[in-house]
């Protein structure tokens, strides 16, 4: 099993310790913990949206944040019970700042970005289930790989940006930087196909009960990343 997603590597559910009370993981628990999560991250976003445009002087702070408890929740899988709703609760402050300044420049962006994200996610969830996708080997390999690409883009493109200099495929509305963008809206879908498979997997091998919190954990990395590319690709074609 794989995943382009960082939170569900192979190794995820193999390597995990027994609960202490027993518990083993289902789909049907971690689907409601999911909600949960999306809830406190709907919480959060709310707080930060009613602030304003004083929102973005949150946005980096609580990033980095967002960060670092993703990095405990990885290591840490036994406390993902924990950890798992602080990050949902930071990551809501992100979102909500970012989503602020982006609805101050493009009214009625953001509402647009949360139905075609939620649109992905039910419609994807019903291709798999129905068998109409399926996460073979080379599917997985596939999207690992662009999932990837995209990563080693971003970080140079951020290294670069450092001597100031940009990379116009990422942020140019240009024909190449609406492909891109579709691109990566794309790869970050079908990322959530390696989610549903890799949670289904570890519910069908009795992972513990805490990795329900962790499996919602990585849908919700997914579904941050899927929003903001959303956000990105539509901002980009409301500026052409």
């Amino acid at each position: 099993m794989r995943s382009g997603n960082p939170a569900l590597r192979e190794s995820v559910f193999t390597s995990a310790v027994p609960s202490k009370d027993g518990s083993v993981m289902t789909i049907q628990g971690t689907a409601n913990k999911t909600l949960v999560l999306l809830l406190l991250v709907a919480v959060s976003a709310s707080w930060m949206w009613s602030i304003g445009p004083g929102a973005i002087a949150y946005i980096f702070p609580a990033a980095i944040l967002g960060l670092i408890t993703a990095m405990v929740t990885i290591f840490k899988k036994e406390i993902a019970y924990i950890t798992a709703p602080v990050y949902a609760l930071i990551q809501g402050v992100v979102l909500g700042g970012i989503s602020s300044v982006f609805e101050a420049q493009y009214p009625g962006i953001v509402i647009q970005a949360v139905a075609l994200t939620f649109g992905t996610l039910f419609c994807l969830l019903v291709a798999y289930k129905s068998g109409l996708i399926k996460a073979t080997e080379k599917f997985r390999l596939g999207v690992v790989a662009a999932t990837g690409a995209i990563a080693v883009i971003y970080f140079v493109s951020i290294i670069m940006g450092f001597f100031g200099v940009s990379m116009p495929m990422i942020h140019s509305t240009g024909p190449m930087g609406i492909m891109f963008s579709l691109f990566v809206v794309t790869i970050a879908a079908l990322n959530l196909v390696l989610d549903f498979d890799f949670i289904e997997k570890g519910a069908e091998t009795q992972a513990p009960g805490y990795m329900e919190w962790y499996g919602a954990f990585g849908l919700i990395v997914t579904l941050v990343w899927l929003y903001l590319e959303i956000l990105r690709l539509l901002s980009k074609l409301q500026r052409r």
